[in-house]
């Protein structure tokens, strides 16, 4: 499953309103521009039925080299933005549950089973 990309998202919407795909492009870019610049003026975002961007920050840790676990060093706090899905996203996604459950079930049968016939 490929991701969908900026300019997937233009030219569908661009085919399915009949817009030129530069005027949607602009309009997606500067929605993505606002967004961005409201969280580094410390505000969420929340759109309905979407989900919510939220500016969170990180408390300093201590963090350690697993190959010098005698070594300590300080990771300091730092900022972060945190997606919580909407209700309609929610519940889209949720109807996914299932079904990607049962693909990687398959997946890891064949896995399995490629690796019986390959021991000798």
């Amino acid at each position: 499953m490929a991701n969908l990309t900026k300019r997937d998202m233009v030219i569908r919407i661009s085919e399915e309103t009949g817009f030129t795909q530069q005027e949607v492009l602009s309009v997606i870019q500067k929605t993505l521009d606002i967004i961005t610049e409201s969280l580094a003026d410390q505000q969420d975002v929340e759109l309905r039925n979407f989900g919510v961007f939220e500016l969170r920050l990180t408390k300093p840790r201590v963090g350690r080299n697993p190959k010098k676990p005698e070594v300590n060093f300080a990771i300091p706090a730092r900022a972060i933005v945190k997606f919580k899905a909407g209700k309609v996203m929610r519940e889209k996604v949720s109807l996914l549950a299932g079904a990607l459950r049962e693909a990687n079930s398959q997946k890891s049968t064949k896995r399995t089973a490629a690796r019986k016939k390959s021991k000798p």
